[in-house]
């Protein structure tokens, strides 16, 4: 049982990989640089694209897909209400989106449009860092709140990021959060990992992260 299971499992990853390959095709083709950005519920996740958007406007077109567990639109409409185009996908109660689940969402998309897609996966820690979606880049917006311990509770997700958010850094002075500790753990799992210390309420960091990522699609369009 265990064989088969092990194998059922593993079609399943191909599967998504090949569907992957072909989203990434797609973005490729329609000049659009994309992030999947995943989290721990509460992490920030929509404040920190909230962000993104008001500092790289009016000179990156930007568009959103959000994927949440519930057939609830909260996200999106906040997305929509900036003036940015977002699609909504109900994973039907999946723990993470899949390459399947973006493929359709990136139908809904004026692709054509949009110079950067920020996807924003379901907050969790676990199930997302087990499915490429055909993304440019994986990012993980951990937050303070959420205690020091996460790069060694959660080792498979920071090991496959390519950038690292430190969310809500203005809660530093109130709790107990071993910055240090925190980043022995990142850099044993994925050293000279990039990372950004920022806030989304006082916007510390927020500027960093946006030259940055100015680079990044710079330097896409040049490919």
């Amino acid at each position: 049982m265990t064989v088969n299971r092990v194998q059922v499992v593993e079609n399943i990853l191909n599967a998504n990989d090949q569907v992957a390959q072909l989203n990434r095709q797609v973005l490729d083709q329609a000049g659009a640089f994309s992030i999947n950005l995943m989290a721990s519920p509460g992490a920030g996740k929509t404040s920190f694209i909230l962000k993104t958007i008001q500092a790289l406007r009016p000179e990156v077109n930007i568009g959103v897909v959000e994927g949440d567990t519930a057939p609830v639109t909260i996200d999106a409409d906040k997305i929509n209400a900036v003036g940015m185009p977002a699609v909504q996908i109900n994973t039907g109660g999946e723990c993470h989106l899949d390459a399947v689940m973006l493929k359709a969402g990136l139908q809904q998309l004026p692709l054509l449009e949009i110079d950067l897609l920020i996807v924003e996966n379901v907050g969790n820690l676990i199930c997302p860092a087990a499915f490429d979606l055909g993304t440019h880049i994986n990012l993980l917006v951990a937050s303070i709140p959420e205690g020091d311990d996460k790069p060694y509770k959660y080792p498979n997700i920071y090991r496959g990021l390519d950038v690292l958010v430190i969310n809500k850094t203005d809660l530093l002075p109130y709790i107990d959060f071993r910055m240090e500790y925190f980043r022995q753990g990142v850099e044993m799992l994925n050293p000279g990992l990039t990372t950004f210390a920022v806030s989304c309420k006082t916007g510390e960091g927020i500027d960093a992260w946006a030259d940055w990522l100015r680079g990044r699609l710079a330097a896409a369009k040049q490919v």
